[in-house]
This record gives structure tokens, sequence and C-alpha cells, in this order.
């Protein structure tokens, strides 16, 4: 079995959905599970159409949800010469039981919520590329990931069950048998039949986690771009496709940022060393890339991951104390409340540096938990950029007009966070 995984932008349009079956049509002697996100943007649609719920918004409630109606409506009609067809009932049936929530009692927990409203883009995805599908094969059926992909009752950022998924994956394949199946990412259950959702972009994970439970031969993430390249081309001019990665090398620039992949992915698929390939759905007789268990090409090109809107948090114990276990325990806490993200540390004898991704609310809420205990000093609008391979060239390329303000180096990688030396910033953190 090949597992496919193809994202929103992949089945946005009638015309791309007609693109995903030409896909599918190169693969006639291959059984294929097919994992498919919410069409478009649909999932930033259904989540205002959970906050507009809540704030008790009947008019941008029913708005939205009209607004989505006539989206996917546009798709099936570009799909489907009749209306007549058996998956505008089901889709209709969906909408209809979603617009009568305004109407009933609000559960408290919103995150439950969230997931049961915001996997329904999923759903209606999936039932109109299955049911496109049928049109021209016999053997291509919709399964319900909600059934065989069991979590527990952290809702938006359900843990998988393993053992349980695998049970259930089995029954699942052993109960209707279809050469092309269709199903949702980004979506599970838990053992009472509750929806959940396994964290925005988890539809990668999806892909990882169905090939692990049926020990697929590969699994191929359907894109916009050619492959992984080396660097974000919205940042960076003449990107270099990585033809061949090693899943330690996806692992690492995963955990650093890069966007082409979901992190999670990547560790069942090395757990049963089962290759990813990264191919385009605009060209995709392209090579693409392919990542594996060598490691022998993964230093042949730098590669660059740039973060923006960085906050750079100097703290300091008011007595001057060094800062040992205790001082770190308490500073570690407070992070965590704050929600922001960390992604560079650093301490010296007396302070804590740390880079991070957060807010002006929850920075201004961080700074009030240390302020008792620390004297506190920040950089904001900074830069991060992560290079994976690097040599002075290269760090010399990315740090052009530029101001460090903290690097770290290993033998691989060098993290530099870094200033526009034309750019304002609040605070006065100097840290070196």
């Amino acid at each position: 079995m090949k597992v496919f995984k193809f994202g929103g932008a992949s089945v946005k349009t009638a015309s791309a959905v007609k693109n995903v079956k030409s896909i599918l049509d190169q693969y006639k002697n291959d059984d294929l599970f097919v994992v498919v996100s919410a069409m478009g943007k649909t999932t930033n649609a259904m989540e205002g159409i959970v906050k507009a719920l809540y704030e008790k918004n009947t008019d941008d409630f029913c708005a939205l949800v009209e607004d989505r109606k006539d989206f996917h409506l546009d798709i099936m009609n570009g799909l489907f010469d009749d209306n007549s067809h058996l998956i505008f009932d089901e889709v209709e049936e969906i909408f209809t039981e979603l617009i009568a929530q305004k109407d009933e009692r609000l559960v408290e927990n919103y995150n439950y919520q969230y997931d049961q409203i915001v996997s329904l883009g999923e759903v209606l995805s999936t039932k109109i590329i299955a049911a496109y599908l049928t049109l021209y094969e016999n053997d291509a059926c919709w399964k319900d990931a909600r059934t065989f992909i069991r979590t527990n009752n952290a809702y938006r950022k359900a843990e998988v069950d393993w053992e349980r998924t695998q049970k259930l994956m089995d029954s699942e394949l052993k109960s209707k048998k279809c050469r092309i199946s269709v199903t949702q990412g980004f979506i599970g259950h838990t053992k009472e039949g509750f929806t959940t959702t396994l964290g925005r972009e988890g539809s990668d994970f999806t892909a990882g986690i169905i090939a692990y439970c049926t020990n697929a031969e590969s699994v191929t993430i359907w894109k916009d771009v050619p492959g992984m390249l080396n660097a974000d081309p919205k940042w960076f001019e003449n990107t270099v496709k990585l033809d061949k990665i090693s899943f330690r090398e996806a692992i690492e620039l995963a955990y650093y940022g890069a966007s082409v992949i979901h992190p999670k992915t990547i560790k069942p698929l090395q757990n049963k060393n089962i290759p990813l390939y990264i191919k385009s759905f605009l060209d995709p007789e392209a090579s693409g890339t392919i990542i594996q268990t060598s490691t022998e090409n993964d230093d042949l090109v730098p590669s660059f991951i740039f973060k923006v809107d960085q906050v750079l948090l100097s703290i300091t114990p008011k007595d001057f104390s060094f800062v040992v276990e205790e001082n770190l325990s308490d500073i570690f806490k407070k992070l965590a409340l704050s929600g922001g993200h960390i992604n560079v540390m650093q301490n010296s004898a007396v302070s804590f540096s740390v880079c991070l991704d957060i807010n002006k609310d929850e920075l201004n809420h961080l700074v009030e938990m240390l302020s008792d205990e620390y004297e506190v000093r920040y950089n904001d609008n900074l830069e991060l950029v992560t290079i994976r391979h690097y040599d002075q060239h290269t760090i010399d390329r990315v740090t052009k007009n530029r101001e460090i303000l903290m690097e770290q180096k290993t033998r691989q990688t060098v993290r530099i966070v870094m200033r526009n030396m034309g750019v304002e910033v609040e605070g006065d953190a100097d840290i070196r």
C-alpha cells in the first residue's frame, strides 16, 4: 500500500480535485490510502464559525456557515453533472446540523466544541472527493478516521493511542476492502466516540499513523512546491531543492521550524523505515524529495529556517545571585504559563536569556510574573535564523546589515538572533 496526503491547496477548486484524480490515475496497479485535508481555507473558516457561536453572534455565525456551504456547493457543481447525486443530500445534512447549533445550549469546554465543528471540514472534503472518484472507480471508498484513529481526550492536541489504533486499523482493513481508501487527515476519536483533532497541520501526521499501522510501502505528501527546499522562497532567493535527506535531518529541520513537514510525521515512518516523498501536485512527474534512512546527502546543501517577530528576554535575579537549578525551574514554570514558545536558550552565571515566539499580551503577563524576583529586559521585533550545515560564507550572507544579539553554534547548526539595523525595538536587553 502507498499512502498519499493531499492538503487544502490541492483540493480548493473543482479543477484541483480533478487534478488529484489524474494523479491517482497514474497508480492504477497500487492500493492507495488517500488522506485529505479540508478544502482551501476551510479550517480557518470553521474556526471563525466556532468563535461566532461562542460569542453568540448569530448573524456572523449564519453568514459564515452559509459561506462554507456555498463554497463546497460550488466545487460540487463543478464535479457532478447531476445535483441529484447522493453527495448533495449528505453535504446538505451536515450543514443543516451545523446551523442548528445556534439554537442549542453551548458546552462549557470550548476545545471540545472546536473539535466537533472544525473537523467537519475534513469530513466534507473526503465525502465529496470519494463520491467523485466513485463516478470513475468501482473500487474507491470513503473511510471515517473517527472510527479507527483512537486518541485521548486532549481536544485540539490529542495524543494517539497507538496500540488501540493498530487494532482498529487492522479491523477496518479487513471489514471493507477497496483499492482506493479516502479518509480525513487531522482527526481521530476518543473511546467515548467524540471527535478529536491532532493539532493544526496534523494531516501529515495522519498519513504517518496510517502508514505505520498498515506497514505501507511509502508515504507521499503532495504539495504546491517541487519538493523540500533548503529555504523559504519568501525570505531567500535562489533556493535549492533537497533531493534526498535522512529522517534525522528532516526531524531537525522540522524542529527548527521548517514548514513543509509536520514534526510528528517523521517518527512513525522512521520507526518502520517507510520512505517519505515530498512531491508537487502541479508537476507530479517531477522527482521531488525523498526522506529516508541514509545520511550521506544531508550536508551537501546548507538549509535555512527563518523566523520573525521574535522576542529576546534577559532574566537576572534581583539579588545578583547565581542562576542555578532552582531559579531555572521557577523561570521555566512561568514561561510555560505564559503560552510563549521557546526557540533558543542561553545562560551565564547571573542571567538567563531566551528567544521565543510570544504575543504582546503574553509577553506583558510573563514580565509581570517574573518581575517580583527578577530584573527583566527584552528586545522585540527580532529575527531568528537557523542554518544547518553552515560555513562562514552562509553566516555572512544572512547577517548582512544585521546586529547579532545572540549566537549558538554546534558542529552542524548555528542559530542567530539578530535585528535589522533600521528597526526600532522596545526595551533594551543588550544581550551578548
